[in-house]
Formats: C-alpha cells, structure tokens, sequence
C-alpha cells in the first residue's frame, strides 16, 4: 500500500451519506477506504445491500469495534443519526483519529438551542467548542487546524452558500430573509419513511417541517456571525418527486439600491478561487440537474427595482456538495491538499 494513503474508515455505511462517501473516495488519490462500518449488518458483504458495488467493494461490512477501527484507519466520517456521533466522536478521538462528523450533533454552539430543536439532550459542550463547523468557503481556513470537523446540514450549505456574501457585506436587510428549499427524496434517508414512499411522493410537492425544520438555527446562528447581529429568518422545506438536489430560493430587501450584475460581481470576489461555487451571470439562473452528482453550488441572482428585493437561487446535489462530497472537501483542507482532490466530477446531465 502506498505509504502517503490515507486510511479512511466510514462508519454509517448502509446509509446514502455513507454508500456516496464510498462513491466519491472510490476515485481519491490520496485515500484509500480500510473499513465499512455497520453494526446492524455487520459481517454481510455491503454489495448485498448495494448491487452497483459489486465487484468495486469486496469486504465484508464491519462491526463498531473502535480499537479496530483504530488500527486500520486515520480518519473516521461519521455518518450516523442525530444522537449517536456525539456518543462515537469522543472515543475516536480520544483514540486518536481525526473526525468528520456528518451528523447535526455539533453544529449547534448552543446546547439549549440544541435541544429545543433536535428534541434530545446535547452533546458535551468541551466536544462542540472543539468541533470546527465545515462550511467550506467560509471557515475553510479554520479546518488545517483542528482535528474534528462538523459538516454543515444539505439545506444549510444551499442556503448559507447564497446568502452569506451578501448579508456579510451590509447589502441586505438580514430581518427580511424568505427562505424557501426544495430537497428530493433521498434527503430523507434509506430508512422507512411513509412521506418517502413512491405513491406519497410521485406526483406530489408538499411541505414539511414548516417553521420547525432542525437546518433553521443552523442557518440562523451563521447569518447571525455575519451580520454582527443576531438573525431570524422564515425557513420552509418541501419535498419534490426526484432523488437528488436542492434548490434554495431566497428572497431579501436591499439596503440601498443595487443591480443583479452588482450581485454578480460581489459574488464572484467573495468565492474567487472556490472552485465548487459557480456564480451565474446576470439574467441566468441555475437547475438542480446542472451540479447533479458533483460538489458544485451555483448560486444566480435577480433584483427586483420594483419591489427593492433581490432572489437569490441556489442548487446543490445534497448527497455530495450537502453531505458526502463537502465532507471530502474539508478533508482535503483538513490534510492540506488541494480542496477539489477528488471530487473533480462534471455534472450528470441530461
């Protein structure tokens, strides 16, 4: 084995975080994935439950044996429910592996506001000062130092990716933001789910979670760093008859006068040299299946003279940019490698 590989062990496996993880890191030059982790299918070959593996992934899935995860691996992603991670991270940890956590247990900074969202107790509050939140493009530089890493929520990277530089920059009024998020079905996860079943969802658009989505504070508590002011903002969510993408239509009123093309302009010097955001120019506006399979974010822009608001539109694949693929990201800054090794995937279309 090549002495300069990294070992990656995936825990969450049978989940489509996990399987898109194995899909993406499939193709890293500097990774090699050494254990497959599920406790509630331990022992079976993971092409069982994933045909399109077979002949790709061998092995045979893994238990949760942490001393031998610790063995064969540098770093570990977890891709677990909510309320497990903060049970797994401190031991891997304290075993001295670098963690990436893709669950929403160490987003939050506070725990009260944890647990009025996410309706359990939180995490110990030493372990979420320590984990350092992996937006990318915007706390990219904090990443090379930490050996923890909490990776953003699919519609909070959507949404936070095309408000930030604008709300940062004084040019909207952070009291006014809409937030309306479309997501498809495997949003939900492989698990059952009544909402997720064909005859629910074909042929059907529906909201869920209205006002109560748990991304809400998320997104709140980052526009609220930008802002210097704490923010507020209407997130709905509804889910769309297709399996992959989110598109995220954001409505704001402007602080004085501006254009789209102005809109253009500051977007592309705030994320120039961020490969995987992709600003539109003035007058287009992007679709889900144009980033599809990939780790881009492309974000357009309309100003509304009329009304003295602008919409912003933003698309994410949230199995990769929202989930899997970010999280390879903020590896790559983690190990200080360039920040698209791996995930240099042009879009599936048509």
């Amino acid at each position: 084995m090549n002495a300069k590989l990294i070992r990656a062990a995936i825990v969450g496996s049978t989940g489509y975080g996990g399987v898109e993880l194995i899909r993406l890191l499939q193709s890293h030059p500097n990774v090699t994935v050494t254990s497959v982790i599920s406790s509630s299918t331990a022992g079976t070959p993971i092409a069982e439950g994933f045909p399109h593996l077979t002949e790709i992934r061998t092995d045979l899935l893994d238990g949760l044996d942490i001393p031998a995860i610790r063995d064969k691996a540098d770093v570990v992603f977890l891709a677990t429910p909510h309320g497990v991670s903060m049970k797994l991270a401190p031991q891997f940890l304290e075993a001295g592996l670098k963690v990436i956590d893709l669950s929403g247990d160490f987003r939050l900074k506070s725990g009260d506001v944890y647990k009025q969202w996410y309706k359990h107790e939180p995490a110990d509050k030493a372990l979420i000062d320590r984990a350092v939140y992996g937006l990318a493009e915007v706390y990219g530089d904090q990443v090379p130092r930490t050996d923890f890493i909490s990776n953003p929520g699919c519609f909070t990277t959507s949404a936070l990716l095309g408000l930030y530089p604008a709300v940062k920059a004084g040019w909207v009024n952070p009291d006014s933001l809409i937030i309306d998020a479309k997501s498809g079905v495997s949003g939900a996860g492989r698990g059952l789910n009544l909402s997720a079943h064909y005859s629910e969802i074909n042929e059907n658009f529906k909201a869920y979670k209205v006002n109560k989505h748990q991304h809400t504070p998320e997104i709140e508590q980052v526009l609220s760093e930008a802002a210097g002011r704490p923010v507020v903002t209407t997130f709905t969510t509804h889910l769309v008859p297709m399996t992959r993408g989110i598109m995220t239509t954001m409505y704001a009123t402007l602080t004085e006068p501006r254009s789209s093309a102005d809109f253009v302009e500051l977007y592309r010097q705030f994320y120039e040299g961020r490969k995987f955001v992709r600003v539109r120019p003035e007058g287009h506006w992007p679709a889900t299946k144009e980033v599809y399979g990939t780790n881009y974010c492309d974000i357009g822009f309309s100003v509304d003279e009329r009304t003295g608001r602008v919409t912003f539109i933003s698309v994410i694949d949230n199995l990769v940019k929202g989930a899997a693929g970010q999280a390879i990201q903020n590896l790559n800054l983690l190990m200080n490698w360039d920040e698209t090794l791996g995930l240099q995937f042009t879009p599936v279309y048509p």
